[in-house]
């Protein structure tokens, strides 16, 4: 089994701002809102959280091949 990355970078697709988060094992991270232009993001269609969809890595539960929690929803 391989290490999970726990560490992703975060690209504002409204002013292109980036920012270092640590991804939550437990839980998905639905909204996230940018600390530079204070634009609330959300997943894309068919992308479970803020990490799959502007992300560097997928949340952990999509990089260990599980499926994420919101998808449950």
């Amino acid at each position: 089994m391989t290490e999970l990355i726990l560490k992703s970078i975060i690209k504002c697709p409204e002013c292109s701002f980036e920012k270092q988060e640590i991804m939550p094992t437990d839980a998905c991270l639905y909204f996230y809102q940018c600390t530079h232009c204070q634009t609330l993001l959300k997943p894309k269609q068919d992308d479970c959280c803020v990490f799959c969809s502007y992300g560097t890595f997928a949340c952990p539960p999509i990089q260990a091949g599980q499926s994420c929690c919101s998808n449950q929803l």
